[in-house]
């Protein structure tokens, strides 16, 4: 099934990364990854989004046919707020500016944006219609980044996606659903 082709994911160390790979790989593509983290994983590199120069390196190394952008800072208590703006805003336009000058052949782009951006309110369903409301730094980030992104339609097949929560096993225990269960021989069991 192989195809030569290549992923590139952001954030492959992460909750999603992990799953994404997976999915990268049943389908043929052979994973690139990158993102702060140490991994001894093959075809990985650490390296911060803020890190500009070293970003243009490894897009211009790996030339993807794809880029799945998942790295930034996504839980919305964090204390440092300029962390939302370095790393999700500015780390974005970072990459896509390493995408647009050093990978001529990519065929599609996907940023993760964030279903946070709607904010608090209390319409039935949301839709892509519904307008933005952030009601924190992580949404305006998210929503900066969905606006910057205007700026390379017309060099890049930019997608972009606003997922809404989710959860799984391996998700980091700061975030609400992974701290109302416990493993228990090897399984998760909800807290009594």
């Amino acid at each position: 099934m192989a195809t030569n082709k290549r992923a590139l994911v952001t954030g492959l160390t992460g909750f999603t990364g992990r799953y994404v790979e997976a999915e990268l790989v049943a389908a043929g593509f052979e994973v690139y990854g990158i993102g702060e983290r140490l991994s001894c994983l093959p075809r990985y590199t650490q390296v911060n989004l803020t890190d500009r120069s070293a970003l243009h390196r490894v897009v211009a190394a790996c030339q993807p046919d794809v880029v799945l952008h998942l790295a930034g800072v996504a839980f919305v208590g964090k204390a440092d707020v300029d962390a939302f703006y370095q790393v999700n805003t500015l780390g974005t336009h970072n990459l896509l500016d390493a995408i647009a000058t050093e990978a001529p052949k990519v065929g599609c782009v996907l940023l993760a944006s964030s279903a946070n951006i709607y904010g608090n309110t209390k319409q039935g369903v949301l839709d892509e219609s519904t307008l933005p409301n952030p009601a924190n730094d992580y949404a305006v980030s998210k929503l900066a980044i969905e606006n910057m992104a205007r700026l390379w339609f017309d060099r890049l097949p930019i997608v972009i996606t606003r997922p809404f929560n989710y959860t799984g096993v391996g998700q980091s225990e700061a975030f609400c659903c992974p701290k109302s269960s416990v493993i228990f021989n090897g399984k998760h069991q909800p807290l009594n």
